[in-house]
């Protein structure tokens, strides 16, 4: 079925405007109970377990980013990937510059007397929500002990793919490259001065450069060409080291993309973001050697297929779309997640102050709703042949929550028309959630 994806797209656009149908397909709702597997605990994983052995890349989503349930279950997947399977690196939807502190933290690497609540403690970008919780303390917490009995080589590494936090990684790329001669740091320097009045906020470079103001593309690529050029040096000192000094200067190149491109109607600033998401992962692959596998903790928009959703018909791809086609689609594992209903942590607007939300009964019609029928509480779908899903091979509603959300509006606002059997390669349904606890 998977080979028709290019003509299901196709027609796709042209069933987006269509009512929900409100005539059930023969039997829809007994089809999805006798494929769904209940879940209660870890060990009702198995079969996604069975499905993840020889994956290059399993990818992790979520219907919001402050849902409780969706990190602990994605939690609980990653500690048996890793414990099971042998996977090397958990990578988020989070900045690169400050969660690597977690990285070193988890690694035994961290400064003496630091602990996981404390680097969370001093996150400042908003959503600070997302990464400074609880839920992610106790697998930080969960990933040091398992560190702790293993070799530096054999180590699990956690990091951000994200190209926000470029403020973070421009200081950081510059104290860096003070350590390692006076030569690269004043070339870097001479570099970085464009964007230096835009040091503590990237979004003014944004608006200076809609109106008229100079581009600093050129010179964001020239400090990466310039590590790149020093990289027998510099890596052969430090391997480690460098991929960091490296990556941090890759969000500032990209992140001056991604905002240049921010003005611009399209969907340029949106792809420049999840091109970077990829390369991300990418570099975290081969860094960690031939065969490494990872997982990737991201929303379901950027995780599940976008050719199958009405995103594509706006020009977005994702890194679920990239990944299936770079890698393989035997080598990917994608896992969206979903809830009928609940709360959620989230903020009315952007920057504003987070709350926990009441997130109403999924919209009659829609995919959640459809679950919520089955009356099986929590569940797993495996897709294997999507052709054992008719009900679901129709552009369905699927909600997604960010982190600017309006229950007010949620019934025009945030449902995704997707194919979700092409979408996912396994999807993850939980009936009620909580919100997301935020560390004090």
């Amino acid at each position: 079925m998977r080979y028709f994806l290019p003509f299901i797209l196709f027609i796709l656009p042209l069933c987006l405007g269509l009512p929900a149908a409100q005539a059930e397909k023969p039997e829809p709702l007994k089809s999805l109970r006798a494929q769904a597997v209940p879940l209660e605990s870890a060990r009702d994983l198995d079969p996604l377990l069975r499905l993840a052995k020889d994956r290059s890349l399993v990818l992790l989503g979520e219907a919001s980013h402050g849902t409780s349930e969706f990190y602990t279950w994605r939690a609980d997947i990653s500690r048996r990937l890793i414990e099971e399977e042998g996977y090397r690196f958990i990578a988020v939807e989070g900045d690169w510059a400050s969660l690597y502190r977690l990285n070193l933290y988890v690694r035994g690497l961290g400064a003496e007397g630091e602990s996981a609540r404390g680097i969370m403690e001093g996150f400042s970008r908003w959503p600070i929500w997302m990464w400074a919780n609880e839920e992610t303390a106790a697998l930080i917490k969960w990933l040091r002990e398992y560190n702790a009995e293993r070799p530096a080589a054999e180590q699990v590494g956690f990091y951000g793919i994200d190209v926000y936090g470029p403020e973070t990684s421009l200081a950081k790329v510059r104290s860096l490259v003070e350590r390692k001669g006076a030569d690269l740091a004043e070339e870097v320097a001479a570099s970085y001065a464009c964007l230096q009045p835009y040091a503590e906020d990237f979004s003014l470079y944004a608006r200076a450069v809609a109106q008229g103001g100079r581009s600093c593309e050129g010179e964001a690529r020239r400090v990466v060409a310039l590590l790149r050029e020093a990289r027998s040096d510099l890596a052969q000192e430090d391997r480690a080291g460098y991929f960091n000094l490296k990556q941090n200067a890759l969000v500032v190149k990209n992140a001056e993309r991604h905002y240049r491109a921010m003005p611009l109607r399209g969907d340029q600033s949106w792809n420049h973001r999840v091109d970077h998401f990829y390369l991300t992962v990418e570099r975290l692959l081969a860094h960690y050697g031939a065969g490494a596998q990872g997982i990737v903790w991201a929303h379901n928009t950027h995780i599940g297929d976008a050719r199958a959703t009405a995103m594509a018909a706006q020009g977005q791809r994702n890194i679920g779309q990239i990944a299936r086609r770079q890698l393989g689609e035997e080598k990917v594992l994608a896992v969206g997640f979903g809830t009928h209903r609940g709360e959620v942590m989230a903020g009315l607007s952007w920057g504003a102050e987070p709350q926990v939300m009441r997130v109403p009964p999924a919209r009659e019609g829609s995919f959640e709703d459809l679950l919520h029928r089955t009356e099986v509480a929590q569940l797993l779908l495996i897709f294997d042949d999507p052709e054992d899903f008719p009900a679901l091979l129709e552009p369905l509603g699927h909600r997604a929550i960010g982190v600017v959300y309006d229950p007010r509006r949620e019934r025009v606002a945030n449902y995704v028309p997707s194919l979700v059997p092409l979408r996912y390669d396994a999807f993850i349904y939980l009936e009620e959630t909580r919100a997301l606890r935020p560390i004090p």
